[in-house]
């Protein structure tokens, strides 16, 4: 059997508290930032960076466009001030940590005191209707390590309050994806800027094969990535309310067919002119780049729902 070592997570409270004005040490809701929308502290009001160095039990993120700071502060619009708290920067499992590791962060919120869960990040787009820059609200989610033996849940409950069994038909709050459109509504959003889908979660760190791309569209996957479905489980053990805004930054590679080096050959040795057709890849930078095109936007979004959420939860 693996070794659970207990989570530190007296003393992670405890650091974090030290170092926390007491008026933010009782934050609302919590975001997590994804690859290239790391700029969203610019909407955070009074802001108090505390770094990941400083927290028992958590790692350091080493995917370049990831602060590895918790972020204490304010958000929200009209005079309203919703106390919050961002991880400025997450973990994967394609860093080399555990499952554990990957929502021990979450689990430190939830014991701050949040309710509410926004999660952010940047997906590849296998639904060919999704432009890059379109914000995909999720509504449900096809998780393939989950099913595979990677469910960041296996092992012993981290409490004898959570439930052994999750369900996850209702993961992503209907309430919070509302708040999302009204949001886009309210800040004269184009309506093809926001839409609604599922999202695949794969374990990365490479990017999809055309087979993998095509056998995800397939199975009913709209948006794809490395990250957050962990997240969404450990949130929904502790009972937080989740939206999950996926910013397509890029089109999954998915071409209707592949060149035939056979043909390309047979044509070369019979004299023929062959123009070989250039690779289409999907790069990191390219992913970064339209985070940070696109970060305005979603930090209006984020900031709108974050100031609604008072008066509508």
């Amino acid at each position: 059997m693996p070794n659970y070592p207990e989570p530190p997570f007296a003393e992670a409270i405890e650091a974090i508290k030290s170092l926390v004005p007491e008026r933010l040490q009782k934050p609302l809701v919590g975001i997590v930032c994804g690859s290239g929308l790391g700029g969203l502290v610019d909407c955070i009001r009074e802001p108090v960076l505390v770094s990941y160095n400083d927290v028992p039990g958590f790692a350091e993120s080493s995917v370049p466009g990831h602060k590895s700071s918790l972020a204490f502060g304010f958000i929200g619009h009209d005079g309203i001030d919703v106390p919050v708290v961002a991880m400025l920067g997450r973990f994967h499992p394609y860093e080399g940590h555990d499952m554990r590791t990957v929502v021990y962060p979450i689990r430190i919120l939830a014991k701050l005191g949040i309710q509410h869960l926004i999660i952010t990040n940047a997906a590849g787009g296998l639904n060919p209707k999704l432009s890059v820059g379109t914000i995909v609200v999720i509504h449900d989610h096809l998780a393939f390590p989950n099913m595979t033996g990677m469910n960041p849940l296996l092992g012993p409950l981290t409490s004898p309050e959570h439930p052994r069994f999750i369900p996850l038909s209702d993961a992503y709050s209907p309430t919070l994806r509302r708040l999302a459109f009204l949001a886009a509504h309210h800040l004269s959003l184009d309506p093809a800027a926001l839409a609604e889908g599922t999202y695949a979660w794969v374990s990365g760190p490479t990017y999809e094969t055309p087979a993998e791309g095509r056998f995800l569209r397939q199975a009913g996957a709209d948006v794809v990535g490395m990250s957050s479905v962990p997240e969404v489980l450990a949130a929904r053990e502790v009972g937080l309310n989740v939206m999950v805004l996926s910013l397509v930054t890029n089109a999954v590679v998915i071409p209707d067919g592949y060149r035939s080096i056979r043909d390309e050959v047979l044509a070369e040795l019979a004299g023929k002119r062959v123009e070989l057709p250039v690779a289409d890849v999907v790069s990191h930078e390219e992913v970064l780049e339209a985070g940070k095109a696109k970060g305005q936007v979603m930090m209006k979004l984020v900031e709108w729902v974050v100031g609604s959420i008072p008066s509508h939860i």
